[in-house]
């Protein structure tokens, strides 16, 4: 059992970036922002996605090792998976608390629920290599299928393939907006795609060339928010509009994005060992305890606490009296 650990955050000045009238401006600023973070049990196991279910538990999928992660009460469950785990990706929590994530060494989307009781259900390809995973309001498993270049449903026990019909698609990241609409990233594409509930999709074509975009996330207004990792941006499209804002000056290495209850966005910035919230058009950075962090994935809870699956190695939480500051 892993117990937390609260770090603080040296008082010194920390920058916070700013886009102000399309410039990037560096302000400075001194808070202690503390940190709560548990260090996974062996030293090759990495933290991969992170996902908050409405009991207040935090899921989290953990790459070379044989079981998937629960963090309740300040402390961190393994659960076992009878097979050690690649590149798990894709990760949600649904409506009945039971966790749903991508288990590329079986070929399968696998669901456990809260009793640590695994179903799985096998892909017929040969070959799988998945992205993230998403869960919609009918209870149906969403996930990113390069392989099968298709975005996939899971309901019931049966997979519904949704062939991508763009010529360069490469689907990534996986969100759903309140009107049951499921958006995916297409990296190669550098495309946002709208698949409807009646199934109809629609592309559309990022502004700038050569973005790459990677995770995406729906906040409560309809907007939907997505990382740019080459560009270095956050963008929004809204009402068939897109609209961006410069994460950093240099290249953050963008990873992971959440909307909280507030409608901040957050995010990982990997190569700045930091998180950023976007409040506002105004970008703040929060950088983590330890120089060699790598925030992922990021999952913002029912509280407004934000978590983030670090790749080096740990867990951790920014407490929502923290987030919410400044």
């Amino acid at each position: 059992m892993i117990r937390a650990r609260p770090l603080a955050m040296p008082a010194a000045a920390l920058g916070i970036a700013v886009l102000a009238g399309g410039a990037l401006l560096l302000v400075r600023a001194t808070p202690e922002e503390k940190f709560i973070e548990y260090r996974m049990a062996e030293p090759q196991e990495a933290p991969i996605a992170i996902a908050a279910g409405t009991d207040g538990s935090i899921w989290f999928t953990i790459d070379h090792a044989d079981a998937i992660g629960r963090l309740r009460n300040g402390r961190i469950e393994r659960l076992p998976t009878s097979s050690r785990n690649f590149e798990p990706l894709g990760l949600a929590v649904a409506a009945d608390g039971s966790a749903w994530y991508t288990d590329l060494a079986a070929r399968a989307i696998a669901r456990v629920n809260s009793a640590g009781e695994i179903s799985r259900f096998p892909l017929d390809t040969p070959i799988a290599r998945l992205g993230r995973l998403a869960i919609a309001p009918d209870g149906a498993a969403w996930f990113a299928d390069p392989t099968g270049y298709c975005m996939t449903r899971l309901k019931d026990g049966v997979f519904t393939r949704y062939q991508i019909e763009s010529a360069r698609g490469g689907p990534y990241g996986v969100a759903v907006t309140a009107d049951g609409a499921i958006w995916a990233t297409l990296q190669s594409g550098n495309q946002l795609l709208r698949l409807a509930a009646d199934g109809t999709s629609r592309t559309f074509d990022l502004p700038r060339g050569g973005a790459v975009p990677t995770d995406v996330a729906a906040g409560s207004d309809g907007s939907v928010w997505f990382l740019q990792f080459r560009a270095n941006r956050i963008g929004r499209f809204k009402d068939g509009q897109f609209s961006d804002v410069e994460a950093d000056r240099e290249n953050a290495g963008l990873s992971g994005i959440a909307v909280a209850p507030n409608d901040d966005v957050w995010f990982g910035m990997m190569r700045r060992a930091s998180l950023g919230r976007l409040r506002n058009g105004h970008i703040t950075v929060f950088a983590l305890p330890r120089d060699n962090a790598r925030p992922f994935s990021v999952a913002v809870d029912r509280d407004g606490n934000v978590w983030y699956a670090d790749i080096s190695g740990f867990v951790g939480m920014l407490p929502a009296r923290h987030a919410g500051a400044r």
